[in-house]
């Protein structure tokens, strides 16, 4: 199993550095392919952003989700792509829920796409055209695609928990639905607080390393606010807030921003196997949150 989640994770870190690549202005794979390598350069700006499928799963209640993250090759470039010609998911798009906002280097697991039950052998395709440069990729359901987000077959491992009351709904694993809604003002910071906790892996642990198995003791979890969506800049003040392990897993951070309007903030959560899991697509956790921002009266 282990071997096999590798061999996937390898494969899908292939195919975000080099997806189908055409010219600007060329709609789809089926094009004559351009002249330059699959792979786009990594540099500090000017390149490309590809899609990244990460695999499809099956929630509790039997729906099914595929689930997406995403490779922004400039190392000091974030982009705002919105929703529309050079930023579409086809077909049923052009939003399907994506990103308009795109951090640097490799995003994993960012958001989820539900599937109708009779979805069967059709395809969908992300389209990002950044740069001038266009990247597509396709998502489907074939058998080899199936992971398990929620727990790691090898050591039991499982996503950390999220939540933002105190006694409020846990949220772990990839992202399906709003976790918390908030109202902000141009301007002014918006106290952003959540509670995390990690339970690490429970067996094949290595001494003194991963989870309460672990001479370590506590799992190391690690938390991370980004912008997901919305029409203007977003300042943390500590993209990265301190837990208190004393007082639940607390975090408080604020977030100001610089144009009203409608965003979505991403919080992940990340324990010990590191971002993405170390390529078995287990264990992290996303969660996002909406805010309505008005315009400073």
């Amino acid at each position: 199993m282990r071997s096999r989640r590798t061999a996937l994770g390898l494969l899908a870190a292939f195919l975000a550095a080099g997806s189908v690549f055409v010219r600007a202005g060329q709609q789809g794979s089926s094009q004559t392919p351009s002249p330059f390598p699959l792979s786009n350069a990594v540099r500090e700006r000017g390149s490309s952003v590809t899609g990244a499928y990460e695999g499809w799963y099956a929630e509790k209640d039997g729906s099914i989700r595929m689930l997406v993250g995403y490779f922004n090759r400039n190392t000091a470039q974030e982009l705002d792509i919105p929703v529309g010609p050079n930023n579409r998911i086809d077909p049923g798009g052009p939003d399907q829920g994506q990103p308009t906002h795109f951090l640097t280097a490799r995003q994993f697991g960012v958001f989820t796409i539900k599937l109708p039950k009779d979805f069967g052998d059709k395809k969908l395709t992300w389209t990002i055209v950044a740069n001038g440069l266009t990247n597509t990729i396709t998502m489907h359901l074939k058998k080899d695609w199936i992971i398990e987000p929620f727990l790691d077959a090898a050591s039991k491992n499982t996503p950390p928990v999220l939540k933002f009351q105190a006694d409020g709904m846990p949220f772990t694993g990839p992202p399906v639905a709003i976790a918390a809604s908030y109202t902000a003002v141009v301007g002014e910071p918006l106290t952003l607080t959540s509670w995390g906790s990690d339970e690490g892996a429970k067996v094949n642990v290595e001494t003194g390393g991963r989870g309460r198995g672990g001479a370590g003791g506590f799992s190391p979890l690690i938390e991370s606010w980004s912008k997901f969506r919305g029409p203007g800049a977003v300042t943390f003040a500590q993209a990265r807030p301190t837990l208190d392990r004393e007082n639940g897993g607390k975090a408080t951070t604020t977030a100001t921003f610089s144009a009203p309007g409608d965003y979505v903030l991403r919080l992940q959560a990340n324990d010990s196997s590191g971002d993405g899991g170390g390529g078995f697509q287990c264990c992290w956790t996303n969660a996002h949150v909406a805010v309505s921002v008005k315009a400073r009266p």
